[in-house]
């Protein structure tokens, strides 16, 4: 059973209430952008007190946590830090030209400083470069960005590929040889930096101990197009040959297990692993569909987003938790990155619905209540 997260995310429904924007005064001049022109930067008491502009920038929609979950606690906490603030938000729906022209007019319009997740990390770095060509400091969240990036806040990506391919290692152990049949990896996105991270701490813990049968990459995180990719993999590797899917998240997950039901495999399936721990996910894990998930509690990663934006638009330095040095090709940037949680059937309870990411009508509605029951999650 996994360590328990201490993290506390507040409730769904709370959280999607916190969704309105923040409102306040709008942004000052250029003059005023911390550390700009060599000048002596403001402190941070004088500009949360007038307030300003902070763009916020999301990749996609696909990925149901960026709207229920981030772009809520995000707001909320800058809220908090600065009650006269105004945030700027745009989703660019998996475009990365979109998502130029989204931080384009954010500039235009006075924004002090960009929360920047970005949809392609290299293309993304035109962003940060003509962001901090007009002394907006920007930080990157959740994945890496290109450029003279201020701070970045993440998972070791790393880690939750290891933690998800020795999740399907330990399940297909226990039913033998895990060499006895082969698996169907299917990774992130090839223009996410995070996709690659994971996919190598996959191969990390899985080259040499399981046969992988077929391996692709998931073109913008689809679970449609991981259903064909899956039904490609059957075809070519026969139904009885299949012992295990590595899924690099819970959408993918989702497609695989569509393409394996409408294959015709027997129940139970072979073990499937995911990450984000979607509410679709999750209830997938209770009713025995998917075998696990990765858990990141999302409002610490938010709020320490928050926090090192308005420190880097005032001109201070980021104080909170300890960092590391990540390079993103270009420097060596100031990161915070917090460890990932797997979750089976066994741990649902001391995890998502402990932590109140989820509530357990929420998980066990419907038709999962038999299963929720069964798992004993009271």
């Amino acid at each position: 059973m996994a360590t328990r997260h201490r993290g506390r995310v507040a409730a769904a429904g709370a959280v999607l209430t916190a969704c309105l924007l923040i409102t306040g005064c709008g942004g000052g001049g250029d003059d005023d952008r911390g550390g700009g022109g060599g000048q002596k930067p403001p402190t941070g008491k004088e500009n949360t007190a007038n307030g300003f502009k902070i763009g916020l920038l999301l990749p996609e929609s696909k990925t149901t946590r960026y709207e229920v979950f981030d772009r809520p606690l995000i707001q909320e906490k800058l809220r908090e830090l600065c009650s006269k603030c105004q945030v700027l938000y745009q989703n660019a729906d998996q475009d990365p030209a979109k998502q130029q022209s989204q931080a384009e007019a954010m500039l235009t319009q006075g924004v002090k400083v960009l929360i920047l997740d970005p949809v392609d990390a290299k293309a993304a770095g035109a962003i940060v470069n003509n962001a901090v060509s007009q002394n907006v400091p920007v930080v990157s969240y959740d994945r890496l960005a290109e450029g003279p990036i201020s701070y970045y806040v993440s998972y070791d990506n790393r880690k939750v590929g290891q933690v998800q391919g020795q999740a399907l290692l330990d399940a297909l152990s226990k039913g033998g040889d895990p060499k006895r049949g082969q698996i169907v990896m299917l990774n992130g996105s090839p223009t996410d930096p995070n996709a690659a991270d994971f996919k190598a701490g996959a191969h990390s813990v899985l080259d040499g101990k399981v046969n992988i049968g077929q391996e692709y990459d998931t073109p913008d995180w689809s679970p449609d197009r991981a259903q064909q990719q899956m039904e490609q993999a059957v075809t070519a590797l026969g139904r009885e040959k299949i012992i295990g899917v590595y899924a690099a998240n819970d959408g993918i997950a989702g497609g695989a297990i569509a393409a394996m039901k409408g294959g015709g495999f027997p129940s139970p399936l072979p073990p499937v692993t995911g990450q984000d721990a979607e509410l679709a996910g999750v209830q997938r894990i209770v009713a025995g569909e998917q075998y696990m998930t990765v858990y990141k509690a999302i409002k610490p990663e938010a709020e320490i987003a928050a926090s090192m934006a308005v420190a880097a638009a005032t001109g201070q330095q980021y104080t909170g938790r300890p960092t590391q040095q990540r390079n993103n090709g270009t420097l060596e940037v100031p990161s915070v990155l917090l460890d990932p949680v797997p979750v089976t059937r066994d741990n649902i309870e001391e995890t998502v619905i402990e932590d109140r990411f989820y509530t357990r009508d929420q998980v066990c509605s419907g038709a999962f209540a038999e299963a929720c029951d069964e798992a004993g999650i009271s």
